[in-house]
């Protein structure tokens, strides 16, 4: 099962997404269930949030994964959302 974690950072606060972005990074590397992660983008080209993909069929792991994130807890996120998703195609 997939589960998509979508983020979208408070406004003017790109200085604490770069700020956090190693240790956040090395977060997303460390965990062996996110198959897919970026940063989204703004009309500008500028980061605005962030996408990552699970494969885990635990909701709860990406709880918690969010919650103990860096750009999380440093306060970045306007909003999160955890979307379950059925992928139909991959190439």
């Amino acid at each position: 099962m997939l589960h998509a974690l979508i983020c979208t950072d408070k406004p003017d606060h790109l200085h604490v997404r770069k700020a956090n972005r190693d240790a956040h990074l090395a977060r997303v590397k460390a965990d062996e269930r996110i198959v897919q992660a970026g940063p989204l983008l703004d009309a500008t080209g500028e980061m605005c949030g962030s996408l990552i993909v699970f494969d885990t069929d635990s909701r709860a792991h990406v709880e918690a994964f969010v919650a103990a994130d860096p750009y999380a807890t440093a306060g970045l996120f306007a909003e999160v959302r955890i979307v379950t998703w059925n992928r139909v195609l991959s190439r």
